[in-house]
């Protein structure tokens, strides 16, 4: 089975981290979000993986190759960023008629992928959300899509697609895409994947809809540790740091460097951090960063970025009331 992923995208919504650093690659629980999805991909009994790449892919590529040596990855450079529509046509030479599963590479998922995959029917991942109007929606009639729609002003349900795609009639997908990209037909200025689903639909294929409970968004820093948080459920760290309380759940990298300090709850420090007389809850310290005499809650740290701050001594009267800033 071939798993299609799309990763070229700038991540202008997490910034300032994606100026040096791909979306992809920003560490949630311990491992880049590309790794998460990585892992689901070969749990599930996927071989054969393609790699969309484009804003810094170098860096994409060197992380898959060096930690999944054993999966046959092909990367394709889409060296226009022009829709995922366009993104998944240009990768048509890896798949072209084999059933193929698209999955986005800013969302992570708990899901046995394998459920998808058993399916006879085209199906795509859903899930109800407050505001669907940041997403593609859909129209059911009796389990299956009925119109798609990406990012509508008056959404008629709450529906949204999720990032998740198992598409088995890959010829048509590619007819409808190419249709596409020749009319130059762009919805908000991009080639959309929602546009060609849809123009499959018309043309007589039956698209399940599966919603997905297990469905967690990286595409924004509030997001992002709200995955951070779901994730330490299960990835916590077990093993105790002398001189350090840990309040689960946490996961600290066993080549973190932490000393003299207060972690957690609901904190990742990873591979390479160094933390020293710091008390961190609800956020994210990444590969390399350094933290030293801070207080952060709800905090992403970049890679090699540096944090320090300084203890203050006061002397407080009965009935005050200081708040620092």
């Amino acid at each position: 089975m071939r798993a299609v992923i799309p990763v070229a995208g700038i991540g202008s919504r997490l910034r300032p981290h994606t100026y040096t650093l791909p979306k992809v690659l920003i560490n949630v629980a311990g491992k880049p979000i590309i790794g998460h999805i990585m892992d689901s991909l070969i749990e599930a009994g996927f071989t054969d993986v393609t790699v969309i790449v484009g804003y810094m892919g170098d860096m994409i590529e060197e992380y898959v190759s060096k930690h999944y040596k054993r999966t046959s990855v092909t990367y394709v450079e889409q060296e226009e960023r022009l829709g995922l529509g366009h993104a998944i046509y240009s990768a048509r030479h890896t798949y072209r008629r084999e059933p193929i599963l698209i999955i986005l590479g800013d969302t992570i998922f708990e899901l046995n992928l394998r459920t998808l995959t058993r399916s006879r029917y085209s199906t795509l991942g859903v899930r109800k959300v407050e505001d669907p109007r940041r997403f593609g929606v859909v129209e059911t009639r009796k389990g299956f899509a009925k119109k798609l729609v990406e990012k509508p002003e008056r959404p008629k349900s709450n529906l949204a697609l999720v990032g998740l795609y198992y598409i088995v009639n890959t010829p048509l997908l590619l007819e409808c895409l190419d249709y596409e990209i020749e009319r130059n037909i762009r919805t908000r200025g991009e080639f959309q994947l929602t546009d060609g689903l849809q123009l499959m639909i018309d043309r007589g294929e039956k698209m399940k809809v599966f919603e997905i409970d297990g469905w967690y968004d990286c595409g924004k820093p509030e997001t992002l540790l709200d995955t951070n948080r779901h994730l330490l459920r299960r990835t916590a760290t077990k093993h105790k740091i002398e001189g350090v309380v840990l309040n689960p759940p946490v996961y600290v990298s066993k080549h973190a460097k932490v000393s003299s300090s207060v972690i957690g709850p609901y904190t990742t420090i990873a591979e390479g951090a160094v933390v020293q007389d710091s008390v961190i809850r609800n956020s994210i310290v990444s590969e390399g960063a350094r933290v030293e005499k801070a207080m952060l809650d709800g905090s992403i740290i970049g890679n090699n970025a540096t944090v320090s701050g300084s203890y203050k001594r006061v002397n407080v009267g009965d009935s005050s009331e200081i708040d620092f800033y």
